[in-house]
């Protein structure tokens, strides 16, 4: 019949196409479910993702926490220490002025002994005497007293050693005698006393005789120079 087709191949070619879209309705239906149901497979629980950011968020709250705790515990620290150095500072902070009129205090007391001799001078020893009775009160009340000395066992914290004096009646490393007295602030020493230590006879002298004098060992740095040790 020519280039013509049949009705039967017409018919036929017709059931093939119809056939074949069929087919790839099929298996574009089956790719779709498939890639459809290959999300749902890997999708995290929401409850679990929950769970794990909760669990993140407590534990950086915690450390947060712990850094707080830290700081406040040093900065409660740093606050104790700073108010404790502030009452040292104002507890002390006249011991420069006080050394300065120690020097007075001295001489004061110079005055008098020198004065006692006389009898023509009463009123001027009966004067100073008063004023260096008010001049100590006023440095009682800035909580200055002087150290105690004499009769006392010497005591290198409190006491400069100038010389040593034998003595058979004082027990050995005890002051027997003071030349200038020394000062505490409160509870810390603004001065040592200058004294004598008591050594026992035969140790003096034995000293004597190995070294000529007469038993009396003097300072050689002089009033002002660091104490010795009595007992050595």
């Amino acid at each position: 019949m020519g280039g013509y087709l049949t009705a039967t191949e017409v018919l036929s070619v017709s059931k093939e196409k119809e056939n074949l879209h069929i087919i790839k309705e099929l298996d574009g239906t089956g790719t779709d479910k498939t890639e459809a149901a290959e999300p749902d497979s890997v999708r995290p629980d929401p409850g679990e993702e929950l769970q794990q950011s909760l669990a993140a968020k407590t534990e950086e709250a915690q450390a947060l926490q712990d850094k707080y705790l830290r700081l406040a515990a040093e900065f409660e620290n740093y606050k104790r220490l700073a108010q404790r150095e502030q009452r040292e500072v104002l507890r002390f902070a006249n011991e420069n002025i006080l050394k300065e009129l120690l020097p007075v205090l001295d001489n004061l007391e110079r005055a008098i002994e020198c004065s006692k001799g006389s009898q023509e001078r009463d009123a001027l020893v009966q004067g100073v005497e008063l004023t260096l009775k008010q001049f100590l009160e006023t440095l009682t009340k800035f909580g200055v007293r002087p150290v105690a000395s004499v009769g006392q066992a010497f005591d290198p914290s409190y006491h400069q050693a100038v010389s040593q004096v034998q003595s058979s009646s004082a027990p050995s490393n005890t002051v027997i005698e003071e030349y200038q007295k020394g000062y505490l602030l409160h509870d810390r020493v603004v001065r040592p006393a200058m004294v004598a230590v008591a050594i026992p006879p035969a140790l003096g002298a034995a000293d004597a005789s190995d070294s000529g004098d007469a038993g009396i060992r003097e300072a050689p740095e002089g009033p002002d120079g660091p104490p010795f040790d009595a007992a050595k």
